[in-house]
């Protein structure tokens, strides 16, 4: 944990009990803080307190003793309309922050040469391996590498900050949006494509917020930007005319004349102005498809940034386990092998899984985004067959009808028994079964992860026993 004693002796309020929202009020809590820690949600409170938290219903507080109020980045800010906590901390002058400020703050109050590296991450798509991926390659070299943020571990349950650490943060644009302070030493910026816009008043107040993790880099620090699509190149080209940090451009698409690219599978450094070959990413099992080598090219010029040598960023590339929930092999049955993309919740992001296989056995649907399935066109070619459960079912049926041969399943379950069933009689010498839902989960799972765990756990059932293990 990381104690944050900027509120120390003061009261402070707390709202949303999630796992950020948690972790920033025990934080607040050991810095000495009286912390007022509430959510609106009844079965989160209760969570709360048997996590040993003591709660105060802020909406029965005196604001005018509050300090500031800690909001969590799942609880709307601006848009489409402020919360009404949040316009009763804007009504009584009361700042509002989020936890990845409270890290940022206790990081700058540290001595220059007492401060961790950070390297922070965002972009619509990625995110997630690519932090892990970073994190992976700094364990392998020996650097005290600790990994949260949006992902897995809140950023101030993390361990205590320290000057040879090196803290690797995903960051979403909700957690951006109430960030002043931070700086990174490393910023990535992967892709940019429409997403969360209600939460941002637009494409506009999105790039906005993902542009907050450059704000603060000076000369000496590195921004990476991917060089894929038409918005981060001109973001990239705008970072470099501004003659703040050094720009490295990371691509999948391009030979880039200054930057890192993965052409073909095969890495390239290229930012002294001569191109070395780094590796070949085939050799990376946990990284198929274009989408992840442009992750690996970010990844390795992250390391390389923070003064990796190539040959172990390439060493980690190879050993990296790959990411639960995306692309992640469960196990094979008889030459069809089961992955594991529940954490495609939009059709951008399944995008990235159809392209990386053929013949696809595809088991899809849940909760539906606004724009379905339709992107998904031109990939309907990869795809033998398409098993179809929740909530999109009759919808993505439409979508799919006199393109792709498909199946209404209902559940999970059915799906998955009559994708094996299909691949196994195609008799091909590998038949992919691939979860990669393109729908949010919550009309028959609690999260993206849930549904992968079952997915998980359904495929283990039917492997041999001798198998089991091994998976």
């Amino acid at each position: 944990m990381i104690p944050i004693t900027e509120y120390a002796g003061r009261d402070v309020a707390v709202f949303g009990l999630g796992r950020t929202g948690l972790s920033a009020a025990k934080a607040l809590k050991a810095g000495g803080a009286r912390v007022h820690a509430w959510d609106d949600n009844e079965e989160t409170r209760n969570k709360a307190e048997a996590a040993g938290l003591t709660l105060s219903d802020i909406n029965k507080r005196d604001w005018q003793t509050f300090a500031a109020l800690v909001l969590s980045p799942g609880i709307p800010y601006k848009f489409p309309a402020p919360h009404r906590i949040v316009r009763m901390a804007e009504m009584t002058g009361v700042p509002v922050v989020g936890d990845m400020e409270l890290f940022a703050r206790a990081v700058q109050s540290l001595p220059e040469r007492g401060r961790p590296k950070i390297i922070g991450i965002t972009g619509t798509n990625g995110k997630s391996t690519t932090t892990s991926l970073i994190g992976h390659i700094l364990k392998q070299a020996g650097r005290d590498a600790r990994i949260g943020g949006n992902i897995g571990t809140g950023v101030l349950d993390l361990a205590a900050l320290h000057a040879n650490a090196v803290y690797v943060l995903e960051l979403s644009s909700y957690q951006l949006d109430l960030v002043k302070s931070l700086h990174c030493d490393v910023a990535v910026l992967l892709n940019m494509s429409p997403d969360h816009l209600d939460r941002h008043g637009g494409m506009e107040g999105y790039q906005a917020a993902k542009m907050r993790i450059f704000q603060n880099q000076q000369p000496g620090d590195v921004a990476i930007v991917g060089f894929d699509d038409v918005i981060t190149q001109s973001i990239a080209i705008g970072l470099s005319g501004q003659g703040k940090a050094r720009v490295v451009h990371a691509s999948s698409t391009y030979a880039l004349g200054r930057g890192v690219s993965a052409i073909d599978g095969k890495l390239y450094d290229n930012q002294s102005g001569k191109a070395e070959f780094i590796g070949n990413l085939a050799d990376c099992p946990a990284l198929p498809g274009k989408h992840n080598h442009q992750n690996a090219a970010a990844a390795y010029a992250a390391c390389r940034a923070i003064g990796v040598e190539h040959g172990v960023i390439m060493a980690g590339l190879k050993s990296f386990p790959g990411l639960a929930h995306r692309l992640e092999t469960v196990g094979s049955i008889d030459g069809v092998r089961f992955v594991n993309d529940s954490k495609a919740t939009n059709a951008q992001a399944a995008e990235q899984a159809l392209k990386a296989f053929k013949n696809v056995y595809w088991i899809a649907g849940g909760v539906p985004k606004a724009e379905g399935i339709e992107p998904l066109a031109p990939l309907f070619p990869n795809i033998a067959k398409a098993y179809l459960i929740g909530a999109a079912e009759d919808a993505f049926a439409t979508t799919l009808k006199g393109k792709v041969a498909l199946q209404k399943c209902g559940t999970l379950e059915n799906a998955v028994a009559a994708a094996l069933r299909d691949a196994k009689a195609a008799d091909e010498e590998e038949s992919i079964v691939l979860l990669s839902p393109a729908c949010a989960s919550f009309d028959q799972f609690r999260d993206f992860e849930h549904r992968g765990d079952v997915f998980r756990s359904i495929v283990q059932s039917m492997m041999p026993a001798d198998f089991k293990v091994m998976a």
